[in-house]
């Protein structure tokens, strides 16, 4: 856990950066016209737009930048399903955090809320946090991450479902894999900078993959808006990653043989099953060296 949720101190809460990602919870707790005008060029704000919300802890009025709904396209995914959009990262706004009392959650989860997670946060969080000002009409990396990083801490804090800790964990990841991939090379630090984005990157797809591991033990589906066979496909993914074959591999074979998974995931289910193989002979080659 060590590092996930460092740079809080900004907010007032470096006390909680030290915090246990996926430890037990107690019993009882839960533009203009013109013929002669230069085209327009794109920029990320044209994408985004102040939507208002409501702090369902503070019950105060803010509004954070959002993304308009249909207007970035989708240019692909990588083999772990992180979704690449052109001329803008999605990823970087869909966390909601109230700069008045500190909540934040994914935006999928940010109106629920129960009272003894709300005592939880109140205590733990929003009692020496430091109210941050406006947004900026757009966010960078770093103030992205900064972002996932509150919605972790108060994930943890509201001893939310091991598979929401998992999910920031898994699109915090993605961040910090687009981060690194939008990094100056000719700034200076570019390959210090970008060896941090990926040992950062490393360690929450570790956590995610951990956090999914136990959800799909003690969980039902649909988990985070997604079904049974796109956990497991992920789950495999990630763990033929960090060479853990034999849950990749059980995993991806119960994939392929699924009943509700359809063609498409199946298709990509063989093609990592076959990465699973060349990868094991691999290794066993190398270990006969």
């Amino acid at each position: 856990m060590a590092g996930l949720l460092s740079g809080l101190e900004q907010f007032g809460l470096s006390n909680l950066e030290s915090m246990d990602l996926y430890e037990t919870p107690k019993k009882g707790e839960e533009g203009g016209e013109g013929g002669q005008a230069a085209a327009h060029v794109v920029q990320e704000q044209d994408f985004l737009f102040d939507k208002s919300f409501t702090c369902p802890l503070c019950d105060r009025e803010f509004k954070a930048r959002t993304v308009k709904i249909g207007k970035a396209k989708l240019a692909g995914s990588d083999l772990d399903l992180r979704p690449r959009y052109e001329q803008i990262d999605l990823l970087k706004y869909d966390v909601i955090m109230c700069p008045s009392c500190g909540y934040a959650a994914l935006s999928r989860f940010f109106k629920y809320l129960t009272s003894p997670q709300a005592k939880n946060i109140q205590k733990a969080i929003s009692a020496n946090f430091k109210p941050q000002k406006e947004a900026a009409e757009t966010y960078t990396y770093d103030e992205a991450l900064e972002r996932y990083k509150m919605a972790l801490a108060n994930a943890i804090v509201k001893q939310t479902k091991a598979s929401e800790k998992a999910y920031i964990c898994l699109k915090t990841a993605w961040l910090l894999r687009g981060q690194a991939e939008h990094l100056d090379p000719a700034e200076e630090g570019y390959e210090e900078k970008k060896k941090q984005c990926q040992t950062e990157e490393e360690e929450f797809l570790r956590n995610a993959l951990e956090g999914f591991l136990a959800a799909r033990q003690t969980e039902s589906f649909p988990m985070c808006g997604m079904d049974e066979p796109t956990v497991d496909f992920l789950i495999s993914v990630t763990a033929m990653r960090f060479e853990q074959y034999d849950v990749a591999s059980r995993l991806i074979t119960g994939l392929i043989t699924s009943k509700t998974a359809n063609p498409r995931m199946k298709d990509k289910a063989r093609d990592v099953k076959e990465m699973i193989v060349k990868k094991i002979k691999e290794k066993n080659a190398a270990s006969r060296k």
